[in-house]
């Protein structure tokens, strides 16, 4: 008879040396630098936005708004990095002197006082403005939120490998026209499929409804392509690249190889495109998809009660992610924990927590390695014949 598996807590160890603290000077540095950065960005996005700016999300928001929030952005810039100069004497100094320096030029460039026009239309453009605004709002709600219900307080901000999940963070908002192209392309390849009446029917739904509908006909797409890159041995190694983080927090969803992050967005536009849903029923659904993808990865305790037997939340979507015996090829949908009932995937033992997270095989931590691994794995594999 097997003996029942032994949950274990997670144990995360305090690093003094990474904590922020009032004082040093540390957090004066992250801010300048970060808002010195992001300016830097959004001036060249004003001064060129048919090359660096989203069409689709120029529709959503005030362009003139928005350079009074870069005018300020602009100024506590240049405040936080006179701070850290005045706060410390290390290291953190030559940050703001950086800090500075791209304020500066972001001034030189024009800074807040570039005219407004008419934008060109373009098909393919880098997502600058795409990228600035996910930032600040995950920073926002998702970093309050681990502050305020953190599931692993000693669990650091700067935690290992976070700017590797940075690096992901970015690639996938400035990427984000040839991820649409890609996807539209793709989901136009089932017009064979489309019927008429069915999106007739759809439409004719209240929006609340459509918001539903939509929401299952998407989880079940992505849980059999999620299951897929689970099961098919060839496709393991570009999801693995995924699982490889193993420490969550609001970053460690962007962790994802492109081929992946290609694939997984083709595969949701299918049946939105086959539905045919109202503007502000998919409005509706995106939205809602964006922040619960950024939720479920967090280290945060937030008593959902019982939104739990519905929802994917943070507990549910973390053991997905553990590296612990039990719960590995388990909790595979994004968005509902239907799915997984159904088809026998479902893991949630009671209030325990994952102890370990990421590989069985652990992957390489820098993102070249990353991004080679499946290529790597899939030739060791045809030389060794490995499982």
């Amino acid at each position: 008879m097997t003996e029942p598996y032994q949950y274990q807590p997670r144990h995360v160890e305090k690093n003094p040396a990474k904590e922020f603290r009032i004082g040093e000077g540390r957090i004066s540095c992250y801010l300048s630098l970060t808002l010195s950065i992001l300016s830097l960005l959004a001036v060249l996005a004003y001064l060129y936005p048919a090359y660096l700016t989203t069409a689709e999300l120029r529709q959503v928001y005030d362009a003139e708004q928005l350079q009074l929030l870069l005018k300020y952005a602009m100024y506590f810039s240049l405040f936080f990095a006179a701070l850290t100069f005045g706060l410390n004497k290390g290291k953190y100094k030559l940050y703001g002197l950086v800090a500075i320096s791209l304020t500066l030029i972001g001034f030189a460039l024009g800074g807040y006082n570039i005219p407004i026009g008419q934008v060109e239309p373009r098909e393919l453009s880098l997502g600058v403005d795409w990228l600035i605004l996910a930032f600040l709002g995950s920073v926002v709600i998702f970093m309050t939120l681990e502050k305020l219900f953190p599931k692993y307080r000693d669990q650091v901000i700067t935690r290992p490998e976070w700017a590797v999940d940075m690096f992901y963070f970015c690639f996938n908002h400035l990427a984000i026209s040839a991820i649409l192209i890609f996807a539209n392309y793709h989901a136009s390849h089932f017009d064979w499929a489309v019927s008429p009446s069915v999106q007739s029917t759809v439409q004719a739904m209240p929006v609340w409804l459509q918001v539903i509908l939509i929401i299952l006909a998407a989880d079940f797409v992505l849980y059999w392509e999620h299951r897929a890159y689970h099961e098919v041995k060839t496709l393991w190694p570009i999801h693995a690249v995924h699982h490889s983080v193993e420490h969550l927090d609001w970053l460690a969803g962007s962790r994802g190889h492109f081929v992946q992050v290609f694939s997984e967005r083709a595969m949701v536009m299918i049946p939105l495109y086959l539905l045919g849903a109202d503007e502000s029923a998919l409005n509706i659904y995106v939205t809602f998809a964006a922040l619960q993808a950024i939720l479920i990865h967090c280290n945060v305790d937030i008593p959902f009660g019982p939104l739990k037997t519905i929802f994917v939340t943070p507990q549910f979507h973390h053991w997905h992610h553990s590296s612990e015996k039990p719960a590995i090829d388990t909790n595979y949908s994004a968005h509902t924990v239907l799915f997984d009932r159904l088809f026998g995937t479902y893991h949630l033992p009671g209030n325990y927590w994952p102890a370990e997270y990421g590989t069985t095989v652990r992957l390489p931590r820098q993102i070249w390695g990353q991004t080679w691994y499946p290529i790597v794995r899939w030739k060791q594999r045809l030389g060794k014949k490995l499982p």
